[in-house]
């Protein structure tokens, strides 16, 4: 369903409403992941964007990560509606991606650069949000729905130790994804002539 750039971003929609399918393979969903990690930019070229892509078991056992973690701190009262949220909408898609932004990049830069040294946590940011926003409007071209999620730094040291990641991968946010299992609702946008300015 390939669209031009320009309706993929305008069709590109939040999804709660996922299930265990794919309308790609695996090996699709791993090319969208790499050619956006090699392909989106970064500031100085720092390429400082990790990757994680989990599917199958894996993307189960992350979500059990974040129920588990939550079970600890949310009141008992209260933990039902979070499980059942986490069950529903996020568990129950097919994967789900982990953004990471690697700090002894965003650290050696700032060594070398000392003069930018408060800018390059801030562009590593910029960074990590170009490569969720090319993947989210990549996989919602592919028939998937995705959502943006952040358990982080709450599940930040388990799936470290899960995934023996490096110490130095910062998580930044999880994308669980699925095929969507209901249209989204239309979208409400606040004036332009607020928002954009142009002068001739």
């Amino acid at each position: 369903m390939a669209r031009n750039f320009k309706e993929t971003i305008k069709h590109r929609r939040t999804y709660y409403s996922i299930s265990n399918t794919s309308p790609i393979s695996d090996k699709e969903i791993q090319e969208i992941v790499e050619y956006a990690v090699l392909h989106v930019p970064s500031a100085f070229n720092s390429q400082s964007t990790r990757a994680v892509l989990l599917l199958g078991e894996n993307h189960l056992k992350l979500w059990s990560i974040v129920k588990e973690t939550l079970r600890k701190i949310v009141p008992e009262k209260s933990f039902k509606a979070t499980e059942d949220k986490i069950d529903g909408c996020f568990a129950a898609g097919y994967g789900t991606i982990l953004y990471f932004e690697d700090q002894a990049v965003v650290e050696g830069l700032q060594k070398q650069f000392p003069s930018y040294n408060d800018n390059f946590p801030k562009w590593s940011q910029h960074t990590a949000g170009m490569h969720q926003f090319a993947i989210w409007n990549m996989l919602e071209d592919a028939g998937l729905g995705a959502s943006l999620q952040h358990y982080n730094p709450l599940i930040d040291e388990e799936v470290a130790k899960t995934w023996n990641l490096d110490s130095n991968w910062k998580l930044i946010a999880q994308m669980p994804f699925g095929t969507p299992l209901q249209e989204p609702g239309e979208k409400e946008f606040s004036p332009l002539d607020k928002r954009v300015l142009v002068f001739k």
